[in-house]
């Protein structure tokens, strides 16, 4: 920009109300004319207004436009696709910068901007009735702020779906279920705050619209990774209206969830748009700049596609990527979230050139952006394209989500791993992935499953996917699914496999619940939800993905872990770490050391893990002890063997009484508390959490000064091989 700052020009983009009507700014370079259309509510055009131009932005001010007007952009110039040039004024397009869509997509009608077969040849018929509308909204207030945005290493994070949370919910009303409204009714709020959850990752929520090819089987898109609009709520969860009420009723639920605690993440797609590859459907970008929009190859004919999705947004361009951080801006300072995660995050770093850039301008900005400095950023971080996959190399400010971490836990819980040694990496946070350039603990964000991907009870319901219902012969969805379906595919009635299932998804919500890093798990998952062995559900709306509310009684011991155990991670910050635990002698403050560690890992004889220990591939046996200053320690037991194992507890330095406060295992099956150097059996393929009462570093002052004489007491002898010593852990 040369006439105008960009400050300026993030001003005049998109519709803006004033006291005697409405200014239109678009920016469209290439553009030899644009023209606003402004749409009555039969979807008629009432007026177009040629608007004027400032280099490449086009501007024009309308008296007498209120707020729920309707309008679009035509634009007018080359048309030569072969060169990425696809003007065409007989397409309406929506305004990239609407902050609300109304109208659906007609697909039998002409919304693609050449005709059939031929994408050289311009379809000159007028797409206006068959095309989403833009709405002009009116300025209204932020939704009410939460009153501390934590630290992400105090967050557990839900996955949820607008829709599909509260579609079924017995106690929302039945106008409010699947809509905004329906998240911060209080029975939902309720469930989630008794839960214990305190960040609400919502799957995408920009306005989106369905692929052609999926209407085609009579299915839609259910997930919304297919965006049109990257400031405007997707209208069809909004419960009243979708001419501007979608905004507010998005605004209450924030503040609903806010006043409860609870932090809003989005899921943000901005790595591709609903356009689709060169032959898709023409309803915004394309129309108004393809070539500045959207990658294309080095010949301009077709999308350069590094997302699996048709086309991959250019952010290597200054004014697409001024979009990007103009929508970022618009939802933390207007509509109230709290934090994003971007989908296909490697797209947004790629260079001009189409190479990832680790130093690419869109995380400059970022982390030089005064509003987004305590936004959380979690990044998906891999693509489809060369060299996308960069788990763990996006650096301070960020977080990741860890699918080594998930891959790695469905395996250890089916015990098709070598040993555990892996495990206690995984545990510790994965160091060997994060534990660089200063970064936190918090870098990763811990998943065993997420909305792609078995239900967390499919996982041990279903060895092989299932996915007839998307209508792609079961070719879709990945085949890599590492899971175990405990001896019969699918449900059954058997209550020995019954009670093995419910044991193993214990067994993986706990130790998702006290590993260190950041946890997230699916709405529903800690009552049993499942999608029936479909792990592609992208196309189902219907009970497949909607969460089943009556599965609450049959599941309750799901959901009574999960509370304890997020219970105890919020009462005590030694189980949420915020930065990598550094292992050293707890010490009193003459350097006297009190015979334990920050952290250690025993091998249930009693003491510390031994190099054959860890070189031991048929173990399935860990423990995990955790201390600090205070007079609490915790010592965690993993042991996915099918059998059961004698377990000797360490000596008294690292514990003079061992109460279990939380266990995956059956009532009875494990003693109230143990005393240390005591052996107990541990039941197969169980988690126990044991909190081990210590001398706190004051209690061993106090106990030093009242002596006579100077204790003699040895510290514990550190002869064992830990996983760091073996650059695991």
């Amino acid at each position: 920009m040369t006439e105008l700052t960009r400050a300026q020009v993030s001003d005049i983009l998109g519709a803006h109300l004033s006291a005697t009507g409405c200014t239109f700014g678009l920016w469209a370079p290439r553009a030899d004319r644009v023209e606003l259309a402004l749409v009555d509510d039969q979807g008629n055009t009432q007026r177009n207004i040629d608007m004027d131009r400032q280099g490449g932005i086009w501007t024009t001010s309308v008296p007498g436009v209120e707020a729920g007007q309707r309008y679009g952009f035509r634009i007018d110039g080359a048309w030569d696709p072969g060169q990425g040039l696809r003007a065409n004024p007989a397409k309406l397009l929506v305004d990239p910068y609407a902050r609300a869509i109304t109208a659906g997509v007609d697909f039998t009608g002409p919304i693609f901007d050449h005709v059939p077969d031929d994408f050289y040849t311009r379809d000159n018929r007028d797409s206006a009735t068959s095309v989403p509308l833009s709405v002009v909204v009116a300025d209204t207030p932020a939704p009410e702020p939460i009153a501390r945005r934590r630290p992400l290493s105090e967050c557990v994070i839900y996955e949820a779906h607008v829709k599909g949370f509260t579609r079924l919910h017995p106690q929302v009303p039945e106008h409010l279920r699947g809509h905004y409204g329906g998240i911060a009714y209080p029975a939902v709020v309720k469930h989630l705050t008794d839960l214990g959850v305190n960040a609400i990752e919502l799957l995408p929520v920009h306005h989106f619209v369905s692929e052609p090819f999926i209407i085609g089987r009579g299915l839609s898109n259910y997930w919304g990774y297919n965006t049109l609009g990257f400031f405007a709520p997707h209208a069809a969860y909004c419960s009243v209206g979708t001419e501007g009420d979608q905004v507010a009723e998005f605004k209450s639920m924030v503040t609903a969830l806010h006043r409860a605690g609870i932090e809003v993440i989005l899921d943000v797609v901005y790595n591709h748009t609903c356009e689709g590859n060169h032959e898709g459907p023409t309803l915004s970008f394309r129309g108004i700049d393809h070539q500045g929009y959207y990658r294309l190859t080095d010949d301009l004919r077709n999308d350069y596609d590094v997302t699996g999705c048709g086309n991959s947004v250019d952010t290597a361009h200054a004014d697409v990527l001024a979009l990007v951080m103009d929508s970022l801006h618009y939802w933390v300072t207007q509509m109230g979230v709290d934090g994003f995660r971007f989908d296909l995050a490697s797209t947004l770093i790629r260079n001009g050139d189409h190479q990832v850039d680790l130093n690419h301008e869109f995380k400059r900005q970022i982390a030089a952006d005064p509003v987004l400095k305590d936004i959380k950023m979690i990044a998906e971080p891999w693509d489809m394209g060369p060299n996308g996959y960069l788990v763990g190399a996006w650096g301070p400010g960020w977080s990741e989500w860890n699918d080594r971490y998930r891959g790695y836990v469905r395996d250890y819980w089916r015990s098709q791993v070598h040993g555990v040694d892996e495990l206690a990496t995984r545990l510790a946070g994965s160091t060997d992935i994060f534990n660089h350039n200063g970064r936190p603990a918090s870098s990763s964000i811990n998943f065993i499953n997420a909305h792609d991907g078995f239900a967390l009870r499919d996982l041990v319901t279903y060895n092989s996917k299932h996915n007839e219902a998307n209508g792609e012969e079961n070719r879709d969805g990945s085949n890599d699914n590492r899971s175990w379906n405990c001896g019969v595919e699918g449900e059954t009635d058997d209550p020995t496999i019954n009670a093995l299932r419910h044991r193993q998804v214990r067994n993986m919500l706990a130790t998702l619940l006290l590993s260190d890093g950041v946890p997230m798990f699916c709405a529903g998952d800690e009552m049993g939800r499942t999608q029936q062995g479909n792990n592609n559900a992208y196309c189902q709306d219907g009970p497949i993905n909607w969460v089943n509310w009556s599965l609450q009684d049959e599941w309750h011991d799901v959901g009574t872990l999960a509370r304890t155990l997020i219970g105890l991670r919020q009462q005590y910050p030694l189980l949420r770490p915020a930065q990598f635990r550094d292992r050293h002698d707890v010490v009193r403050a003459d350097g006297t050391p009190l015979g334990r560690l920050t952290i250690a890992w025993f091998n249930g004889g009693g003491g510390q893990m031994t190099q054959d220990d860890w070189n031991d591939g048929a173990r399935r046996l860990l423990g995990m002890y955790v201390s600090d200053e205070s007079d609490t320690a915790f010592l965690n037991w993993f042991h996915s063997g099918p059998e059961p194992a004698a377990v000797t507890l360490p000596a008294e330095q690292w514990g003079t009484h061992f109460e279990v406060v939380a266990t995956s295992a059956e009532p009875g099956e494990l003693a109230e508390s143990y005393q240390p150097g005591e052996t107990f059996t541990l039941p197969a393929r169980t988690v126990v959490v044991l909190k081990a009462t210590t001398l706190s570093v004051a209690q061993a002052d106090e106990k030093a000064a009242a002596e006579t004489t100077t204790s003699d007491e040895a510290g514990v002898t550190q002869d064992e091989a830990s996983p760091e010593e073996n650059s695991q852990a």
